[in-house]
Parts: C-alpha cells; sequence; structure tokens
C-alpha cells in the first residue's frame, strides 16, 4: 500500500489526501454503512486480523468515501493492507497479490485486504483472476466503482461479494469536513478565516463531493493568501493591536476568493430554500408554458447549483404525464430513459439526456386530461361515489361464485367484430360519468375522435 500521509514535504500532497480520516471514527457521512457489527466495522474493528471476513464492493458518485473507507480499515485492521488500482495493475499483479495472500495465510494465518480502486475498467478476465482468492479466502476484497456493479462487475464475483452504496454526503456532512480541514494541523492549521458566505459556497459547489469540497478550500485559501490588500491586512492589525499586538491578521476566505479560485460563478441558490423551490418552480413552468430556452436555463441554473439530479429527473418524469400525457406518448419513455440514463452514466455527462427530456418535452403539444381525469374519479371515491361492482364484472373463477351471479351476463369484447362491445362498467350509481376528456392536441386530436365513437358504443348510443 502507499502511504499517503503527510512526509518531509507534506505541503505539496493536496488537501484532500492529507485530510483523509485515519480511523472509520473520522468519517463523515455514510452512517448507514457504519452502524456497530456492519461488515465495514467488523473488518475494521478486527486487530487480530485472523477472523474471517466478507468481501465488500463499495458503489457510489465520486468523492463519497470509497477509497478513504478502506484506507481508514487498513488502519484500523490488524490485517495486511495491500492496494491496486484497475487503471494501471493487470492479471500479472492480481496473481502475485493472490499468491502472496494464499502465503501469509498459510504460514502466518493472517489474511490480506486486497482495495482494488475502478474495479469496473477491469475486463471480464482481469475480474476472473479475482475469483480463487476471494472464493478460497485468500483475500478479502475491498472493491470501489463509480458505476452499477450490476452492468460492470461479473456475477460470479458478485455472488460472493456484499454490495454497499455509497451515498453523496450531505450539506451537514460538507460542512464538518469543511471545518475540520481548516482547523486541523493537516489541513490550513487555522492560518485562514473562512467566511460563512465562503464555507457556503464551497458546500454547494462540493454537490455532495467530498474531494471537490477540499480541492476548493485549497484553491480559495492559496488565491487568499496571495491577494490580501496591505492596506487591509495594516488596518486588521491595528484593529487587533489592543487585544493582541503579536497576532497577525490572518486571510479571509471569501465567497468572491471561492469564486475566482474555481472559476464558476457563485449562483443563489439553496437546496433547501427557496431559490431551490423557486427556480424548480420556474423551470416546471417553462416546460408547460412550450418555452424550450427558459426550460434549458432553469435546467443549467440547478445543474451548476449542484441540485441532485435524480430530483430534476423525477420532475420531468411527473411533467411528462400531468402535462403531455397522450398529446404524445413517447413524452413519459423519453422521461424515464433520461431518468436511467442518469443512474446509469452520472454526472456531468447526464446532463445530456437531462437536456434532450427538456427539449422534447418542452416541444411537445400538452394536455392535462389525463391528470385532471384521475384527479376526478379520485374525488368522487372520496365523496363516497363508489357503488358496487357490476355482478357480470365480478370474479366467477371461485367455487359458488356462479350461483351468486358472478359474471353472468358478461360480454367478451374479443368477440365482437370491431372488439368494442355495449356492456356497462360502472357501477350503477356513477353509470354515465365521464372522467377523461381528450384535448384537440397533438396526438390527442385522434384519441378525442376515437373515444368519442367507443363511448357510444359501449353505453348503448348507437
Amino acid at each position: 500500500m502507499v502511504d499517503s500521509g503527510p512526509g518531509l514535504r507534506s505541503g505539496a500532497t493536496p488537501l484532500a489526501v492529507r485530510m483523509r480520516p485515519t480511523s472509520l471514527d473520522e468519517v463523515a457521512g455514510q452512517r448507514h454503512l457504519l452502524t456497530p457489527g456492519s461488515p465495514l466495522v467488523a473488518l475494521a474493528g478486527d486487530r487480530s486480523g485472523e477472523s474471517g471476513s466478507v468481501s465488500v464492493i463499495l458503489w457510489g458518485p465520486p468523492g463519497t468515501g470509497k477509497t478513504t473507507l478502506a484506507q481508514a480499515i487498513a488502519r484500523s485492521s490488524g490485517r495486511k493492507f495491500v492496494e491496486l488500482s484497475a487503471v494501471s495493475a493487470g492479471v500479472r499483479d492480481v496473481r502475485q497479490v493472490m499468491e502472496e495472500a494464499r502465503a501469509s495465510r498459510d504460514l502466518y494465518g493472517l489474511s490480506t485486504v486486497l482495495f482494488l480502486d475502478e474495479i469496473h475498467r477491469f475486463s471480464k478476465a482481469q475480474q476472473d483472476a479475482l475469483l480463487p482468492g476471494v472464493e478460497n479466502g485468500w483475500v478479502i476484497l475491498v472493491a470501489a466503482t463509480t458505476e452499477n456493479p450490476s452492468f460492470s462487475v461479473i456475477s460470479p464475483l458478485l455472488s460472493r461479494s456484499l454490495l454497499l452504496t455509497l451515498e453523496l454526503l450531505t450539506d451537514d456532512d460538507l460542512g464538518l469536513l469543511v471545518d475540520r480541514a481548516v482547523e486541523d494541523l493537516r489541513g490550513l492549521a487555522g492560518r485562514f478565516e473562512l467566511a460563512a458566505e465562503a464555507r457556503a459556497a464551497i458546500i454547494r459547489l462540493a454537490s455532495g463531493d467530498a474531494r471537490r469540497a477540499l480541492t476548493a478550500l485549497e484553491a480559495a485559501s492559496v488565491a487568499a493568501s496571495q491577494s490580501v490588500p496591505a492596506a487591509e491586512a495594516e488596518s486588521a492589525a491595528t484593529d487587533d493591536a489592543e487585544t493582541d499586538a503579536a497576532a497577525p491578521a490572518k486571510p479571509v476566505i471569501t465567497a468572491d476568493i471561492v469564486a475566482r479560485a474555481v472559476d464558476r460563478a457563485l449562483l443563489r441558490y439553496d437546496r433547501n430554500g427557496d431559490e431551490h423551490y423557486d427556480v424548480i418552480s420556474a423551470f416546471i413552468k417553462s416546460v408547460r408554458g412550450s418555452d424550450v430556452d427558459a426550460s434549458l436555463h432553469y435546467l443549467a441554473r440547478m445543474i451548476e447549483a449542484g441540485e441532485d439530479p435524480r430530483f430534476i429527473a423525477r420532475r420531468i418524469i411527473v411533467l411528462a404525464s400531468e402535462d403531455i400525457g397522450l398529446a404524445d406518448p413517447s413524452a413519459l419513455g423519453v422521461a424515464v430513459a433520461a431518468a436511467d440514463a442518469v443512474q446509469y452514466i452520472g454526472m456531468p455527462e447526464g446532463r445530456i439526456p437531462l437536456a434532450q427530456a427538456v427539449v422534447h418535452l418542452a416541444t411537445a403539444p400538452k394536455s392535462n386530461a389525463a391528470y385532471l381525469g384521475i384527479d376526478r374519479a379520485i374525488a368522487d371515491v372520496r365523496e363516497g361515489k363508489a357503488g358496487r361492482v357490476p355482478k357480470h364484472l365480478r370474479d366467477a373463477h371461485y367455487p359458488g361464485a356462479k350461483r351468486l351471479g358472478h359474471g353472468k351476463g358478461y360480454r367478451y369484447p374479443h368477440d365482437d367484430a370491431i372488439g368494442v362491445v355495449a356492456q356497462e362498467y360502472l357501477p350503477e350509481s356513477l353509470r354515465g360519468a365521464v372522467y377523461y376528456e381528450p384535448t384537440e392536441h397533438g396526438n390527442e386530436r385522434d384519441v378525442s375522435a376515437r373515444l368519442a365513437k367507443i363511448r357510444r358504443i359501449v353505453r348503448g348510443e348507437r
């Protein structure tokens, strides 16, 4: 394993690496994986390294702690730890690790933890090379991947491992990491003052990615140390002279410095506040109003502000049914496909299928007839307008049903030449009720004409 701890020239080591936790207790987030008795806690808590344990595959977005968890386990466990990256390792490297692990187990009774980063980059043959060691217990595999293991990891390896899913870090988790990095000796060691707005901006820009948050903080600290105006420093030193004449003024990391350091405009956007609801409301109304340019603008604002792409995808799916419906029956399929694509490929590439779906929905003909139809039907049911199911529609398959008249008189539509027969389907108390009223927009124009004929036949009006 390559030791990533601070050395004589630790200043050249990225802040995100220097701040890696040395134990599971320091890990921010992923509490659902770190409960007492969980596989990761059990693996880290085995000081002797002699008890058996199960291999795990860690699946999650970048910056959620996959490598951090593996290295924290290495420092806590009594097992031998070996780290490989699928980017540079080959079958020969894997087999060498397996041989050494088997010797270590047979000679010293000590198991080996093999951390394999980016396992999805391994070919089938390379993953096959892992199987003997995992199956025979020569190694305990801790594999990390950002891609869905169902598609990127071979089935035999999946069946021999536990799949653990990591979630994006919350704003509170990121805040904890940023605050720790500002004060910790491994980090900025209290040499900088982080303004509240800058802290919020870093958290927002990180979008749940710890590495991105710490990288932005480091870049901002460098920019702050190089851009402290002499007048401000002299003024700050003068103001502080009465309380502590020896204390030099600390460079202040402001929101403007963060914006310049990461070369990103700081959007006013709070994922839990008014701006979140205002932007998503404007997005929905722009798609509904068929303004494709405004729709893409608000989509871009949400993406750049770090909004959860799954949230955006869910709103697009709702839009496809609520505001387009049968005016364009393909809209729902496009929306669901975009959501699946985002889940599969992640961001930033996920912006492309999201944009495709938004353009499709914004330019599609609109109808809320299906949405209104179900709401009218639900309103009747809630008001008690239900009634008994007509006897000819009731289930007639169980013994005694026919004696009760169930199914008697039911007409099978497929026996009719046109596939539609005169027959009452609604309860008696709702006879003649109309819930779905198609528009003349898009595909619903054809549906409207066909439905009028169907209703006349079904209700015996022809």
